[in-house]
């Protein structure tokens, strides 16, 4: 647990633990038996040798310090305040069946939601296959500033949409920005101009800015820390699953080529578009508000979930983060309360990792299917080869995603990223790919573009370091921002005159590699730091100044004392 009890004040719940085992004597304010602490670490899918389904789950927090416990409490208009109860009990049989619930009914839509974004984020790809820019009479130049204009226009919709997100509900905005950016996507098929190409790619970005972080704050309306960062790896599968099927698709709709005299890449525009419409309009019965919302006229009068279930989500969540019941799901963010998250300094070396960790694979995914076509592939091979290294690419992100957590090593994990890349970045600066075999060539490039992506990981690290719930939207959004901000940088690393071995970019590409592995060696020493000083100001406290401490709210959110940053 990120946050630590004042020592010597919990006879309370020692005393109750005593009366479980068997002792005779007896209090009336002892709290019910808690469960024990899982003294092992386990991967997501496994269950402990002792696990048992009828033992009790409720993992011990703050709430169960009747000392401790007000200062902890939640606001009087968070909306799952009817089913707070810091005496609930449950077992794990009753939380495994009920996480598994939440993963078909929350987890696996959020992830189609993305999938279907990432179908008209992506589709520009394959409509490259299909000679877009010949027939479009551009160049990749032209192609280039239109990949800096979607990321500098999706940068400037993050922080407006993740604002909206938090006043109108994700529930209410996601599904709307999905049915919009899904028209402008259709609207691609009556492209005509490079002017109309550069603004389509504009609207379309200020249209998706703030999805993921949106997802991302969703998310964690229902599941714990440490559970977030696998739900995450899923979330992220969703977009690589979107690319191998838009690869299948385009194969079978760029043969729609002639079609009414149309080129190919504009029915997969026109289809694809719709397509993401539909999962839009069905989001807006999907998403409910949140654990304790799911009652509706198109979910049923009860909703998802008991009123047992309910209470067994909201206080397995709150008892691992007290701060999630510190502003409700329709609460908007005030300057103030922005401008705070904003100067959260803590944060701020996970957003220059965001900068710069995806450039050394970015800029060659977004040259592959140019790349292919040079090697000599025809447009239906080229879609078909860009499928492999998507596969490998989720099981590698999953792998990470894991290690992560069974290891609880954010840092060492995320950097493994930079350490696969290193050695075949150092083959294409060094070896003449227009001299060595085809098949060769796109094996290299495919491994590199499989590496595992921290992008689970670093995603749940900022949400794990914010502590409050306005940091985590404000600090989602922010790590999105320098991500793109990292987009524009890798859009401009491949030039015309650098082609076709691009040996400059190659060049750039490792020495941002190198930096990487430094800034995670910067970061981790950091927190390193932030939680050993700390720790020896909480230390040096007595029980009694603990208290005082936590009661006078001295400092808040992660800045807390008692919080201990994920390194």
């Amino acid at each position: 647990m990120a946050t630590v009890m004042p020592e010597k004040i919990s006879e309370k719940a020692a005393l109750a633990e005593e009366v479980e085992f068997g002792s005779d004597e007896r209090i009336d304010d002892a709290i019910p038996p808690l469960g024990k602490p899982e003294e092992h670490k386990r991967l997501w899918f496994q269950k402990s040798k002792q696990y048992d389904p009828n033992d009790i789950a409720t993992q011990p927090s703050v709430y169960d310090n009747a000392d401790i416990a007000p200062q902890y409490q939640p606001r009087d208009d968070w909306e799952n305040l009817h089913r707070f109860d810091p005496l609930s009990r449950w077992t794990w049989g009753e939380e495994n069946k009920l996480i598994r619930k939440m993963d078909w009914r929350i987890m696996a839509w959020t992830a189609i939601m993305f999938t279907a974004m990432e179908l008209d984020r992506a589709n520009l790809a394959q409509s490259l296959t299909d000679n877009f820019l010949d027939d479009m009479n551009m160049t990749t130049d032209d192609y280039n500033l239109g990949n800096t204009i979607y990321a500098v226009c999706f940068l400037a919709g993050e922080f407006p949409a993740q604002l909206l997100a938090k006043w109108l509900g994700p529930d209410r905005w996601i599904p709307s920005q999905i049915v919009l950016f899904s028209v402008v996507s259709a609207s691609q098929f009556s492209l005509s101009s490079r002017s109309a190409f550069l603004a389509c790619r504009a609207l379309l970005a200020l249209l998706q800015g703030g999805f993921i972080p949106e997802c991302v704050l969703y998310l964690s309306y229902y599941y714990k820390h440490h559970e977030l960062t696998i739900r995450l790896g899923f979330f992220w599968t969703g977009m690589f699953l979107a690319d191998i099927l838009a690869a299948i698709v385009a194969f079978g709709l760029l043969h729609m080529r002639g079609v009414q005299g149309r080129s190919g890449w504009r029915w997969l525009f026109l289809i694809e578009g719709i397509i993401t419409g539909v999962v839009g309009l069905l989001s807006y019965v999907m998403m409910p508000p949140g654990p304790t919302q799911t009652a509706s006229w198109s979910r049923g009068k009860d909703g998802w979930f008991s009123p047992r279930e309910e209470t067994i989500m909201v206080n397995r969540i709150i008892r691992d983060d007290p701060s999630k019941g510190t502003m409700h799901n329709r609460q908007p963010i005030t300057p103030k309360l922005l401008w705070r998250s904003l100067t959260d300094i803590d944060l701020w070396p996970l957003y220059f990792i965001g900068l710069t960790f995806n450039i050394p694979t970015f800029s060659p995914q977004q040259y592959l299917s140019l790349s292919l076509r040079e090697l000599g592939f025809d447009t239906f091979q080229t879609n078909l080869l860009s499928i492999p290294y998507l596969v490998l690419k989720i099981i590698n992100m999953m792998a990470l995603a894991t290690l992560a957590e069974y290891t609880g090593q954010l840092a060492a994990c995320a950097s493994l990223f930079q350490i696969w890349c290193l050695p075949f970045l150092i083959y294409l600066r060094v070896v003449d790919t227009t001299e060595a075999s085809k098949w060769l060539t796109w094996g290299i490039i495919s491994l590199l573009l499989a590496a595992p992506l921290g992008h689970p990981v670093q995603v749940g690290w900022i949400s794990r370091n914010s502590n409050t719930v306005r940091s985590r939207a404000v600090g989602a959004a922010l790590y999105n921002m320098f991500l793109q901000a990292g987009v524009i940088i890798s859009s401009n690393i491949y030039r015309e005159d650098d082609a076709p071995l691009y040996r400059r970019g190659n060049s750039i590409l490792l020495g941002i590699l190198s930096l990487n592995l430094v800034l995670y060696v910067l970061a981790k020493a950091y927190y390193v730091w932030r939680n050993r000083v700390r720790e020896h100001r909480w230390s040096s406290m007595s029980p009694e100044e603990q208290l005082v401490y936590l009661a006078d709210h001295q400092d808040a959110g992660n800045k807390r004392l008692d919080f201990r940053l994920a390194s």
